[in-house]
C-alpha cells in the first residue's frame, strides 16, 4: 500500500483480504449495529494508519484530536464487511468532493496571501485572534528578518533561543547575523538550555510572538526615512544632492550623517564595491555608458579615482578600448555624464538587490 491516499488504490477484494482491525465488536456477530460518524472516522483513520499512510492529524484543532483519540480508545473489533462498507462510503464521499477550502480563517489568509492587503490580513488576525489554534511556527518561519529581528533583540535570551531553534537553519543563521555580537552570543548559549522545553511551552511562545507581531501597526513605507531620502539623493544631480545634505545638516546633523552613509554614488565605488564585483557591474551596461562616465570624470579628482578603479578591475583590453574612446570624445555635458554614472550606480544596486553583490558600508572600510 502506498502512502498519500491508499484508499484510492485498493478495491473491495483487496480489503476483504486485510487482517481484521483491532477495534471493537462493531458489525461482528449477529448483533450488528450501524456506526455513527465519529466511529466511522475512527475506523478510516485506524485503517489508513495500519496501511502506513502519513496523516496530518496534528493540524486538526486540539478538541478534534482529543475526540478522535478517545473514540479509538473505546473501540475493539470491526469485521471485514463493516470495514468494507465504511471505506466504500468514505471513498464515495471523496469522489463527490469538487473543491476543498483550507479550513479556518488562518488557512484562508494563507491561501489568499499576496492577494489581499497586509492591512486587511492584520486586522482580521487581530479581530479573531488567529494564531491561538494550530501551529504558529508555520507562519513565523515565513516572516522576513525585518519583522522578527526586533523581537529577538528585545525578548529574554531564553525566549529568543526558542524562536531561533524553531526557524529553518539558514534563516536562523541570517537572523543571528543581524544581531549585535554580544546579544547573538547570549542567545546562542541559551539555545543549549532549551533541551527540556516541552512542546506546549514552545507553542505558547509562538502564539505570544505572533500576537506581538499582529499587534504592531502596519507601516505605510517598506523602507525607513534614511533609506528613502538616500535613494532619492542617489539619483539626484550632484549639486542638488549637496544642497539638500547641507540643509539637512542645519536641521538635524545626526539624520544628515545617516543619510550620507546610505548614499551610494559613482565616487563611492572604490570604497564600497569589491574589485571582483566590478566585472559583474560592467556586464549590465554598454561600453558607451562607461566611456561617457569616464570622460565626464576627467578633471574631477573623486570621480576620476572611481573611473580608474573601475578600469583597473575590468579586462585590460576593454579598459584600453575605453581609454582610447575617451581620448577622442568631445566634452561631456553635465546632464549626460551624471546620467551615465547613475546608470552604473543603478547596475550595482540591481546586483545588490539580487544578492550578487555585497555593498560595503563606510564603517566596514575603516
Amino acid at each position: 500500500m502506498t502512502q498519500g491516499l491508499p484508499l484510492a488504490r485498493i478495491n473491495p477484494a483487496q480489503r476483504s483480504m486485510t487482517p481484521g482491525l483491532a477495534f471493537g465488536n462493531y458489525g461482528a456477530g449477529s448483533t450488528r449495529r450501524m456506526l455513527n460518524a465519529r466511529e466511522k472516522a475512527a475506523v478510516v483513520v485506524r485503517y489508513l494508519l495500519a496501511q502506513g499512510a502519513e496523516l496530518p492529524i496534528a493540524q486538526l484543532p486540539d478538541h478534534l484530536q482529543t475526540a478522535l483519540a478517545e473514540q479509538m480508545g473505546q473501540m475493539r473489533l470491526v469485521d471485514r464487511e463493516t470495514l468494507d462498507q465504511v471505506v466504500s462510503e468514505f471513498m464515495s464521499e471523496l469522489d463527490s468532493v469538487g473543491l476543498a477550502f483550507p479550513g479556518g480563517l488562518e488557512g484562508a489568509l494563507n491561501a489568499m496571501d499576496g492577494h489581499i492587503s497586509q492591512t486587511t490580513a492584520s486586522r482580521l488576525r487581530r479581530k479573531v485572534g488567529v494564531g491561538s489554534r494550530g501551529d504558529p511556527w508555520d507562519r513565523l518561519a515565513s516572516l522576513s528578518p525585518e519583522r522578527l529581528v526586533p523581537l529577538l533583540e528585545n525578548e529574554a535570551a531564553e525566549v529568543a533561543a526558542v524562536i531561533l531553534s524553531k526557524m529553518p537553519v539558514q534563516k536562523a543563521a541570517e537572523f543571528l547575523g543581524k544581531l549585535p555580537g554580544e546579544r547573538a552570543r547570549r542567545i546562542a548559549f541559551a539555545v543549549s538550555q532549551t533541551a527540556n522545553t516541552d512542546p506546549e511551552t514552545v507553542r505558547r511562545i509562538g502564539i505570544a510572538v505572533l500576537g506581538q507581531i499582529d499587534a504592531q501597526p502596519l507601516k505605510a513605507f517598506d523602507r525607513g526615512p534614511v533609506e528613502r531620502v538616500g535613494a532619492i539623493l542617489n539619483i539626484a544631480p550632484a549639486q542638488v544632492r549637496e544642497d539638500v545634505l547641507k540643509g539637512l545638516e542645519d536641521e538635524d546633523a545626526g539624520f544628515a550623517e545617516e543619510v550620507r552613509r546610505s548614499i551610494f554614488t559613482f565616487a563611492h565605488f572604490p570604497a564600497r564595491v569589491s574589485g571582483r564585483d566590478i566585472p559583474k557591474v560592467a556586464r549590465l551596461i554598454d561600453q558607451a555608458t562607461l566611456v561617457t562616465a569616464v570622460a565626464y570624470s576627467r578633471g574631477k579628482p573623486a570621480l576620476e579615482a572611481a573611473s580608474e578603479f573601475i578600469l583597473a578591475c575590468i579586462s585590460q583590453r576593454m579598459a584600453q578600448n575605453i581609454r582610447e574612446e575617451v581620448e577622442q570624445a568631445a566634452k561631456v555635458k553635465d546632464r549626460d555624464g551624471e546620467a551615465a554614472m547613475a546608470e552604473i550606480v543603478g547596475a550595482a544596486r540591481t546586483l545588490e538587490s539580487q544578492g550578487e553583490l555585497v555593498m560595503m558600508m563606510p564603517e566596514d572600510t575603516e
